[in-house]
């Protein structure tokens, strides 16, 4: 069976990887989009990467423009905003499908439940989050609504650090 790492990605920049460069860290996977009511959630994910990241935390965005076009932009476009808009540094990859007949096979294995059972389940909206264990398993499963900077998702993100150290304030 395929694992998280084995899938392929393609970087904003357009280069042709997989996430196994991830192996060992807590990733949080969201679906983005940069013209959404949630969009503002991109200041919590880089909140989280800032505070985190040092730790074992890594977010990584993958913009879709499956939720009634609100991802129109390029992906220089998407890099550009991103950055300009909310100065994020976390990875971001090449706008993908994550439902439909085109579903990116990442999206496929997140919501699979199969390779998911306990928070697999098709994606309802933009900034769904996944959080992956350094393991490799989907430990936890956010909706849109669930700002990144809501204590469930701290509390998990605290839980599933590899270092099993805590932030200190």
């Amino acid at each position: 069976m395929t694992t998280l790492y084995d899938i392929p990605v393609t970087t904003i920049q357009g280069e042709a990887t997989t996430l196994a460069a991830y192996q060992g860290k807590s990733l949080l996977i969201v679906n983005t989009a940069s013209r959404c009511g949630f969009t503002g959630q991109y200041e919590g994910l880089q909140k989280l990467y800032e505070t985190y990241g040092d730790q074992g935390l890594v977010v990584l965005a993958f913009p879709s423009n499956n939720f009634m076009g609100q991802e129109p932009g390029s992906n220089e476009e998407i890099a550009s905003f991103c950055e300009a808009r909310f100065q994020t540094t976390f990875p971001i990859f090449s706008k993908i499908n994550v439902k439909g007949n085109n579903q990116h096979p990442l999206y496929a294995w997140l919501t699979s439940k199969i390779s998911n059972p306990s928070h697999g389940g098709g994606i309802s909206w933009n900034f769904n989050k996944f959080l992956v264990s350094p393991e490799g398993k989907v430990v936890e499963r956010f909706g849109s609504r669930t700002s990144p900077t809501h204590k469930s998702v701290i509390a998990a993100i605290e839980k599933n650090l590899p270092t099993g150290e805590l932030a200190s304030d």
